[in-house]
């Protein structure tokens, strides 16, 4: 009898889901009428925001925001991620979806009137966001707020909010460079500004953290990767905010890890090596460094929470992560 009943349970809930899927196909049309519907609104969409897209284009061609080129292949492959449930939501379109078109749309004359670049470039996804309410309503647009609200990490931050940014991040790798550097045998040496000055022995010697050794480039970057990692696997809520937050410490560890080895390698190897190709390296070096204390974060969490997790199904786990009872 408990067999015939799970049985149907699951006809059940396979007979619901094909009469989703049927509704959704009914509502939408088929996949190659949806298709179309997405060229022609991206073609619109395209046309429309030409100017900024042509902008936004020539600054991902500089080393501080290239970062920002795969940002809309990330959203891409969020929206791709999410097909299944798309095919499955009945899209019903939204008034409020062109309330904030037209909003956006005036925001957008108005920030350009006044000069200001970036919130001028916000607006576009702000529309892009208005134009997904509008087709889909809130069902779809429910299921694709996240890719919308990702590119915002392809447009440039402001020069006055990077310049704030930037100085506390030159200080800070400064101040835990020369604490460091003073730990070793023979180098005495104090920070005056972004610099640090000391001497090794006898020897004089200068360092200086130059804007572009601040973080802030691996900082953005690191924010926007670790979004899409917390998003891209499935694991509670609470555990995506915490990797999320996370991205800013380990960012900011890494850059002072790396600002310390500069200074090592300036005084033992000497200010040439400090600046070749050992110097971008090093860049590289601690990219892969934060990409591996955030997946020791994500592993650590893992671990941690998988008793409370199986217990919540109705588990009991004895042991290691795999041993369950």
């Amino acid at each position: 009898m408990a067999q015939q009943t799970e049985g149907s349970g699951r006809g059940g809930s396979a007979g619901r889901a094909e009469a989703g899927v049927a509704r959704a196909a009914e509502a939408g049309g088929s996949w190659a009428e949806r298709g179309w519907k997405v060229v022609i609104t991206t073609g619109l969409f395209a046309w429309l925001w030409r100017d900024e897209l042509m902008r936004l284009a020539d600054t991902w061609k500089t080393a501080q925001e290239s970062h920002g080129l795969l940002i809309p292949l990330f959203s891409a492959y969020f929206v791709y991620q999410q097909r299944a449930a798309l095919g499955r939501t009945v899209g019903r379109a939204s008034w409020l979806g062109l309330a904030v078109m037209v909003l956006s749309l005036g925001g957008y004359l108005f920030f350009s009137l006044k000069g200001f670049a970036y919130p001028r470039q916000m607006m576009m996804i702000i529309m892009l966001g208005g134009v997904v309410l509008l087709l889909g309503g809130r069902p779809i647009f429910r299921l694709t707020w996240l890719p919308v609200a990702f590119l915002v990490f392809a447009i440039p931050l402001p020069q006055y909010m990077y310049d704030s940014a930037t100085s506390p991040l030159q200080r800070l790798a400064s101040q835990v460079g020369a604490m460091v550097l003073n730990a070793l045998p023979g180098v005495n040496c104090e920070v005056l500004g972004v610099t640090i000055h000391g001497t090794q022995g006898r020897e004089p010697f200068s360092l200086e953290v130059a804007e572009a050794c601040s973080g802030m480039r691996l900082l953005r970057a690191f924010v926007a990767l670790g979004v899409a990692m917390a998003y891209l696997e499935r694991r509670p809520w609470v555990h995506r905010v915490v990797l999320v937050l996370s991205t800013v410490p380990i960012a900011v560890l890494c850059n002072v890890v790396r600002v310390v080895l500069t200074g090592l390698i300036h005084l033992y190897l000497g200010p040439e090596a400090a600046q070749g190709t050992l110097h971008a390296l090093l860049g590289i070096g601690m990219l892969v460094l934060a990409f591996g204390l955030y997946g020791l974060l994500a592993w650590v969490m893992n671990r941690l929470f998988v008793a409370e997790e199986a217990e919540s199904a109705g588990v009991l786990v004895v042991g290691r992560k795999g041993d369950a009872r």
